[in-house]
């Protein structure tokens, strides 16, 4: 099968007549789309405009920018922190981008509960923008969120060394009781063997003082022995 050779050099004749202002235009078109669609609450079509101006021109910063923020509103956290990642590059040295590019990173880890991060990324924006009260907002707010985390979790050490020490002196408890018993079985035996002994011997003096009262009643009874007659 032979290939159309009129319609490849056509093809390629447009491709060369295409003009970087043409390809900045389609750029643009695509991402004023995506913006739009964030408005209406539309982020999957937003995503799908903002990733086709990207490949128009895989440096915009609007586009990864926004892109992130689609991705963002779809709850795709680890997708939009890579995408904002990859756009800080394109930012140059533009303060105001960085400082909303670090202020969404901050946005992302809150969410996904690094607060470390979080708190780093908002001091990173408001070294670029220092008037944002938003971002200072956020700021106080994450440092708030680790204080209790740190609280929270001072608490639940001193409640784990409390359950430990619980348990040790429950382990410990049973082995003095038992020795506790052990002597008290011990002391209530030997009572009762000295009790014992006791009234054996109260038993055995009672019988001879019996035995000795019948002998002398018995001597007594029997005629006095005379002399035997010749």
């Amino acid at each position: 099968m032979r290939y159309n050779v009129l319609y490849i050099l056509t093809f390629l004749l447009l491709g060369l007549l295409a003009s970087p202002d043409s390809k900045a235009q389609d750029e643009r078109r695509h991402v004023r789309q995506g913006v739009a669609h964030l408005q209406n609450e539309n982020f999957a079509a937003a995503e799908q405009a903002f990733r086709e101006a990207l490949e128009i021109k895989p440096n915009s910063f609007e586009a990864g920018y926004n892109l992130a923020t689609a991705l963002f509103r779809q709850e795709k956290y680890d997708e939009a922190m890579q995408q904002l990642q990859a756009s800080e590059p394109f930012a140059g040295e533009d303060k105001q981008k960085l400082a909303q590019l670090y202020h969404n990173l901050g946005n992302n880890y809150i969410y996904g509960q690094d607060i470390d991060n979080s708190i780093e990324a908002y001091k990173k924006a408001l070294r670029q923008n220092p008037l944002d009260d938003e971002t200072r907002y956020n700021l106080i707010a994450a440092m708030k969120m680790k204080q209790q985390q740190e609280e929270q979790e001072q608490e639940q050490d001193q409640e784990e060394q409390q359950e430990e020490q619980d348990q040790q002196q429950q382990e410990e408890q049973p082995q003095d009781q038992q020795q506790e018993e052990q002597q008290q079985q011990q002391q209530e035996s030997e009572g009762i063997s000295r009790e014992n002994a006791e009234r054996l011997l109260e038993a055995i003096e009672q019988d001879e003082k019996e035995m000795m009262e019948k002998m002398n009643q018995h001597q007594q009874q029997q005629p006095v022995r005379i002399d035997k007659n010749w």
